[in-house]
């Protein structure tokens, strides 16, 4: 099968975080079919009850080219134009599983062997298959993660801090606000202070950024509210000691709590010589894998800007470089 009817096949299954079962049979029935004309082995992990990590491996892997088989919502179905591959995993990351599953065969077909192939649950919540993965390694010495790098190598990315935010008040009569106490006001003015921190930056990663996903509160115009909440997310640079303090003291300010939810550092990452390199804002599976599947890269056709958009699309040129650059590093790896 080419890589543009992989790619629509492979978003026409709905894989929406956690609901990945059926996009992992489909792998591991196509991964059983080439593990079968080039003497492989392949094994579904169980993560969680119906989450499976799908894993293929023809000789000893010294690279495992990986990524991950979830989506965000709303499943979008595959169409495609001239220029594009459109829908939802388009770039994020079902071209990349079939731009890599192709030179997966291409390889073979070359007598290339001594590698494998890893596709987890999770990446869009927690990254839970990469952490599993983490525990139960197969000596790799290299792994490509593949996100969308628009088929630069990445130099390095982002990580990512998460809190909660709880503001607590007293429920009254909106006509008598002086009997309540306002969670909405406590919550604002936290996120006005947490707005004010000035966050770090690296010469290579850029500046750290703040997204306020989520704000929640209230149960009524005229009652005023007893609770409200909001969730924030800091794309970290650098160590995160004096982040994490500086938004827990802010919060604390305005009586309002901070829960720390998940942390995942920065990380820097090999070259590969004779490939453009670029640096990116996002988070990826690398920092939960831990150096358990070897040294990481990153690298995948599609931009980022338009993956988790309702216009989610990868160029067909790139999945079809892809195919040829991912042949070509597991090749020089293999030769590190």
């Amino acid at each position: 099968m080419d890589v543009f009817a992989l790619t629509r096949e492979l978003i026409d299954i709905p894989s929406v975080t956690p609901e990945e079962e059926q996009i992992g049979q489909y792998l591991y029935d196509y991964l059983s079919q080439l593990s079968s004309r080039f003497h492989g082995c392949v094994a579904r992990n169980e993560v969680e009850p119906g989450r499976r990590n799908v894993f293929a491996c023809f000789g000893t892997p010294a690279v495992t080219l990986s990524t991950h088989m979830d989506t965000v919502p709303p499943f979008i179905a595959s169409r495609e134009d001239d220029e594009f591959v459109w829908g939802r995993g388009a770039c994020d990351t079902k071209g990349i599983i079939a731009s890599m599953l192709v030179a997966a065969e291409r390889l073979l077909e070359s007598g290339t062997r001594d590698f494998g192939l890893l596709f987890v649950v999770g990446e869009e919540r927690n990254s839970a298959g990469a952490y599993y993965a983490a525990k139960n390694p197969r000596g790799s010495r290299f792994i490509i993660n593949g996100e969308p790098t628009e088929n630069q190598l990445a130099l390095g990315s982002k990580g990512a801090l998460r809190y909660e935010l709880v503001a607590r008040g007293r429920m009254a009569h909106s006509a008598y606000p002086e009997l309540g106490e306002s969670a909405i006001e406590k919550l604002l003015d936290a996120l006005h202070r947490i707005r004010a921190i000035e966050l770090p930056a690296d010469p290579v990663l850029g500046r750290s950024t703040l997204n306020i996903g989520t704000i929640q509160g209230g149960r009524a115009p005229n009652i005023i509210p007893d609770e409200a909440r909001a969730e924030i997310f800091i794309r970290l640079v650098n160590d995160s000691t004096e982040t994490k303090q500086a938004i827990e003291n802010a919060a604390a300010a305005a009586g309002v709590e901070a829960n720390f939810v998940l942390e995942i550092g920065a990380v820097r990452l090999k070259a590969v010589p004779g490939l453009r390199t670029t640096v990116v804002a996002f988070t990826t599976d690398i920092p939960a894998f831990n150096g358990a599947w070897g040294q990481p890269l990153l690298f995948g056709p599609g931009t980022i800007h338009v993956a988790h958009t309702l216009e989610e699309r990868v160029p067909k040129k790139q999945l079809l470089e892809a195919v040829e650059i991912y042949q070509h590093m597991v090749r020089q790896l293999q030769a590190q």
